[in-house]
């Protein structure tokens, strides 16, 4: 099984091109935070190499910016190349299946001044946030059912 599943941000702009083909593709690095810090007590981070094509790769460069946090669903691939000097280079990478905006455009527009990646931080589940606001507050209705009568 090879199965991937990222959140982290985005290290640069995508930047969208596009194969002999025609086919979309946007190759790009997100910093991936790891769990635990350094002895000196600075977060540290991965960063990952990923590849999206298609339509995903247009949504991607045409919507996401630095620092927007993404996740990312796919599968590992490792290749190899010679360079112009002969010299054989590996790469590994993420090819992605699936790409999920994580943040508003609002949230996007307040990171795109960032310039230090290690600066980001994967918003933590167990962080206190202030009580949602009831969607339906607003609806008026004839019907008189309480949550309780709900079946959710």
């Amino acid at each position: 099984m090879n199965k991937v599943i990222l959140v982290g941000r985005l290290t640069k702009d995508p930047e969208l091109r596009r194969t002999n083909n025609d086919i979309a593709v946007v190759q790009f690095t997100i910093a991936v935070n790891r769990t635990y810090q350094s002895r000196s007590g600075e977060k540290q981070a991965d960063f990952i190499n990923c590849v999206v094509w298609r339509q995903q790769a247009e949504n991607l460069a045409r919507y996401m910016r630095k620092g927007s946090l993404i996740g990312v669903e796919g599968q590992i691939q490792t290749r190899n190349f010679d360079d112009a000097n002969g010299v054989r280079r590996y790469v590994t990478e993420v090819i992605c299946d699936a790409i999920h905006f994580l943040e508003s455009k609002q949230a996007r527009q307040d990171t795109s001044g960032f310039s230090d990646i290690n600066q980001y931080e994967i918003p933590q589940a167990n962080k206190t946030q202030e009580e949602p606001k009831d969607p339906f507050e607003d609806l008026k209705s004839s019907f008189d059912v309480s949550n309780d009568d709900l079946p959710f």
